[in-house]
This record gives structure tokens, sequence and C-alpha cells, in this order.
């Protein structure tokens, strides 16, 4: 399966204010304020000129052109004209003097490369494809003096959706040798775990890029892409490793831990922003590949979930790491993280370290490129977002449209429109998390693709109902999660915020990109009485995941419980409470998706219950 271009995608409801709102919030004003991005040596600036800019722009530039706004356009373009001008004759595109070459890290050349690809697939600039094609010719000639170092060798594989475009457009044998000296240069994720596996099931304190969360949410994707060059399959190989993550290192809302190395499953440890959304777009790819609904499901709890979690609701500030257990967001001691610094969960423009600054803004444009995927024998509606789009099938033009509420509503409806009859496969997503669907009143199986394939005339409707319950979820340290379809559901804990304003190293902190610590000062030492919780739906806001007004709730019976303050902490919780035994009556409260909390209890003790993990 292909994605769409950016162009092609008209968002609409709730996602079109989600996009909106990031567009006026941080991701899309960096350019504007942080100085990384504002004046980076990309564009002939002083500040950084290695990822963050091609970070920034591999999410501005379909944001940009999703919106079709012709402001973001121009601020896009002024970019990519300047990287594209600077390119030296031979082909070097990274803004380093030829000196210098040996010891830059090419990482930045494939990623580099996944932003001219993205602004030639909205513009149809053909500046950019040959900028692309220069820049990875030359890569090629300079691995043979220079292999893969540091981060490139432990993301070779990200150069391959690039020279899959590349090879898709004009297919020279040189991109399949260039494929196949990333790979051999490259780490093999597999072989490292199963030579440290001991090793890598445990948290550690010691950084090394083997143990590097972010790596891996990447590597996820490595064995589907390059098994597309080889013609083998590859897909044994990134299942097994998102169970080795997800078993050793599991969070509550679909994740893995990682502050920044690998972390355990305990609830207080935390997952790295640029992890979520890297692993997003690993399981949006190998979903397109090979149409396994399992990436299908993980992409839609996580983006639901684990994104939304992890910014302000308006956009402008951010997480470093986020818990599923999180009752404080406040500058603390950095002995709780593997190896982060103790500001590495408030809310701010670059707590600890400004990568995620840089990369957190590709999320939701690149799960609205999810939306609708084009198959050799049609289209797939593959996440199940309200978005339009303008396609050429078998000659004939044709609109397809969803509306829809999801995934706070569990209607989606289809409108098909197209210019006269014209016959082609019209598939559709069915989640393996659905307690039942139907398709036009029609009961069909969850966990597959539904497929139409017919001869669609004029204008033509498909209504999809799926049915969701209340479901829990053991983890491995005996605390359960509820879930109702892709959505987790939290307690949400009231805090008291406190805006910072400063000046650091140059970088200033200015409301609305300040940072904010945030106290508790709510009650959130909770147990579940039982499993039984009633759903309740309320109208989908202007900010989708609003904490004051969340779209769906569910109401149930939870018990005060003993469960203290990890020693030595203002605002972290001990892993588990003391004890699992009531210390006081049940009272009837109100959890709210995971997504629409800043603190939170997610994973709660059931009470008078010694649970064992499974």
């Amino acid at each position: 399966m292909r994605f769409l271009s950016p162009a092609v995608i008209r968002p609409s409801g709730w996602l079109l204010r989600q996009l909106q709102i990031q567009a006026s919030g941080l991701a899309g004003n960096l350019d504007r304020v942080w100085p990384d991005v504002r004046d980076s040596r990309w564009i002939g600036g002083d500040r950084e000129g290695w990822e963050r800019v091609p970070y920034w722009l591999d999410g501005f530039i379909p944001l940009a052109w999703m919106l079709d706004d012709e402001g973001l356009k121009h601020r896009a373009t002024r970019y990519i004209d300047a990287i594209i001008d600077r390119q030296e004759p031979d082909g070097w595109i990274c803004p380093c003097n030829r000196s210098e070459r040996p010891k830059y890290d090419t990482w930045a050349v494939l990623l580099i490369g996944k932003v001219l690809i993205s602004y030639y697939d909205c513009t149809g600039d053909r500046r950019a494809l040959t900028a692309v094609r220069g820049a990875f010719r030359q890569l090629n000639q300079h691995l043979d003096q220079y292999p893969l170092f540091n981060w490139g060798r432990f993301r070779w594989f990200e150069g391959l959706v690039t020279l899959t475009a590349l090879k898709q457009i004009d297919p020279e044998p040189w991109l399949d040798e260039l494929a196949r000296k990333l790979h051999r240069q490259g780490v093999d994720y597999s072989r490292l775990i199963a030579e440290n596996r001991e090793r890598l099931t445990q948290p550690s304190k010691k950084w090394d890029r083997d143990n590097h969360v972010v790596n891996y949410a990447m590597a996820l994707k490595a064995a589907i892409l390059y098994g597309q060059f080889t013609g083998n399959s590859e897909i044994c190989a990134s299942e097994e490793l998102f169970q080795f993550l997800r078993h050793f290192h599991g969070t509550s809302y679909g994740h893995f831990t990682g502050d920044e190395c690998l972390a355990g499953c305990s609830p207080i440890q935390g997952s790295e922003l640029c992890s979520v959304v890297e692993a997003m777009y690993s399981f949006e790819l190998n979903f397109a590949a090979g149409g396994d609904m399992r990436w299908l499901d993980r992409l839609e709890r996580l983006a639901f979930n684990g994104l939304p979690a992890a910014t302000t609701a308006d956009m402008w500030a951010h997480q470093y790491v986020q818990q599923s257990n999180q009752i404080g967001a406040v500058t603390e001691s950095a002995l709780n993280w593997t190896t982060n610094n103790g500001q590495a969960h408030i809310f701010g423009l670059e707590p600890h370290f400004g990568c995620c600054t840089a990369n957190f803004g590709q999320g939701w444009p690149k799960l609205a490129l999810s939306s609708l995927l084009r198959s050799d024998s049609g289209v797939v509606a593959a996440v199940h977002l309200p978005v339009a789009a303008d396609l050429e099938i078998n000659g004939v033009e044709v609109r397809i449209e969803c509306r829809t509420d999801y995934p706070f509503r569990s209607r989606i409806n289809y409108v098909i429109t197209s210019g006269r009859p014209v016959e082609f496969e019209f598939g559709i997503a069915i989640p393996g998390f659905a307690d039942s669907a139907r398709v036009d009143g029609r009961e069909v199986e969850c966990g597959g693709i539904y497929r139409i394939f017919k001869v669609w005339r004029e204008c033509e409707e498909i209504q999809v109902d799926l049915e969701f319950s209340p479901r829990p979820s053991l983890s491995r340290n005996g605390l359960y999660s509820i879930w109702r379809g892709p959505l987790l559901f939290a307690l949400p804990v009231t805090g008291v915020t406190e805006p910072r304003e400063y000046v650091s190293e140059g970088v200033e902190r200015r409301y609305p990109y300040c940072d904010y610590e945030i106290a508790p000062a709510g009650e959130w030492r909770f147990g579940l009485a039982d499993l039984e919780f009633e759903s309740h739906e309320h109208p989908v806001p202007e900010i989708p995941f609003a904490p004051d007004k969340p779209p769906v709730t569910l109401s149930g019976r939870l018990v005060p419980v003993e469960w203290k303050i990890k020693p030595g902490f203002r605002a972290i919780c001990n892993p588990l409470p003391e004890s699992n035994a009531p210390a006081g009556n049940p009272v009837v409260m109100e959890l709210i998706p995971y997504g629409c909390t800043m603190l939170r209890m997610a994973e709660l003790p059931m009470v008078g219950v010694n649970a064992t993990a499974p």
C-alpha cells in the first residue's frame, strides 16, 4: 500500500482542529521562536546544523500542505530553498565544511532525504528530487571511505524510506547497492538483543546507543523495510522486537519505557516523546508494507493516548518523558530516571534536551496520512479519521470522505462520490480491539480488512458501527488499566501550574513557549473496587483532548488505598501501593481518556486482591 500526498489529504472535524492547534503552537512556530531552527546552519546561521531542522521539517511540511495554508507553505519553502541552494556540487548536502565531513554523523543525511521526498510529494518540485538523488549518490560514495558510525549506524534503515521512494520513481541499480551498504554497516537489532539479552531486559543507568529507546522505536520498521529490497519476508524480526520491548519494558498505553534508556515496566518510569512519534511512524510503515492489522491497532493505541498526553492542550509545551502514573510534573532529582536530568518530565520548550522539541510535530500529520492508503486494487481506509481526498482511480475522479468523531465515537461513515461509474476495491480496517463490528448492518470480523469490490456510482455511503465496552488489562506489576476501544482511561489528578519564564544558554522561554511545573493538588491514592465501568459520551470540544471537557468518560467505583510518595521526591509516587487493603469506603469516580490528562493514575490496584501478574 502507498501513502497519499499530504497535499491530497483534507482533514475536517476534530482532526482539523487538532492540526490547527499544532500549527498555532510550538511545532508550527519553531522557526520564529527557537534559535536551533530559526538560526540553523542549514539556512546559513550559526546554530545546530544536524538533526533539528530536518526533524522539524519532517512534520511541518505535511502539516502545511494538509492545512493548505499559504503562510506555512511559504515558510517551509524558504527552508527547502536554502538547503538546496547550499548543496555542494558533488551532492553533499549537510551544513559542514569539507574538512568536517569525516566526523559528520550522516544520520542527518538520512533524515533530510525523507524531508526532500515529502516536499516533492507535496509540490512536484523536481529540484527537491534532484537534490535528494544527488545527496544519496554522494552518500553511497562517502560510506566507502567513512562507514556509518554513532547515530547513523543505529538508524541506518531510515535511509530505506527515501531509497524506496526513489526506486518507485526511477529504479536505478545504485539504489539497491546503497540499501545493502547501509544494512551491512548498520546495527542488526535481532543480533544485538540475542547477544545482550540479559542486559537489555533490565533498566540500565549506563547511557549507550544500544539501549536508547528512540533507536528501538525506529528499529521496529527496519526488518520489514529491508525485506522489500531483498524480497525476503522479515515480518517476524519486527514482531519479535516489538514483543521483546513490550514484555520487558511495556507501558499501560501500548508503548515501552525509555528515560532515555530502556527502563523496565514500572508505571513511574518515563517514555521519551521522540520514541512515541517514531514508534507511530514505524507502525504506519509496517502496516502499509504488509497489511498486518496488529500494527494498525498498535498505532491507534499509541496515537490517541501517548501522543496527546505528552503535550499541553494548546501544544505550546511538551514533556521529554511521560509516566503512566504521573502525579506531578516538577523539577525533581534525576535519580528516578535511567539517564535523564531532573527536568525531564516538566512541560516546556526543551525540557532535558531539544530533540523532542524538533521531532514531536511529525506525530499528528503522519497519522493523518495513514487514514486513506492506495492499494493495487483501490483504496484502504486504515485509521478512521475525519478526512477527505480527491483521487483518480482507473481514470475516474473519485472523492472519498470519512465523517466521524472516532475514536471518541464508534460510528464511521464513508461517502464515495464518482463522476461516472468506476470499479475498484474499497477496504475498511476493522480494529482488533472492537467487541464486534457491522458494515451497513452486516456483522463482519474484527481484526482484519473488510473489502468491498464493486462498481461505484455517483454518491454512495457506507456505515461502519463498532462496539466497544470497557476492558481491564493486567500489567506485569499486578496493576490494572482500563481500556475502551483504542482509548485508555485514567484517573485525572488535579494540579497547580506554575509558568517559568527565563533565559538559558541564549534560549528564551517566554509565554506561551515557557516552561511549566505542575504540582499535585488533588487526591490520587485510589484502587479499583471492581472492574465494572459505565461509558458516558459528551460533546467533542474545540480542543479535542481538553482536560476539562473530555469527550467520553467512564464512571466506576474506586477505593482509597495507602500509597506513598517515593522517598526523596516531591511528586513521584511509589511504583506500587503499600497495601491493596482499603483505606476508606468505595466512591463513584470518573476516569477520562489518558490523552486528556496532564497528571493521572493510569495503573491502579484491585483493592482487597493480591493480584499476580500474568
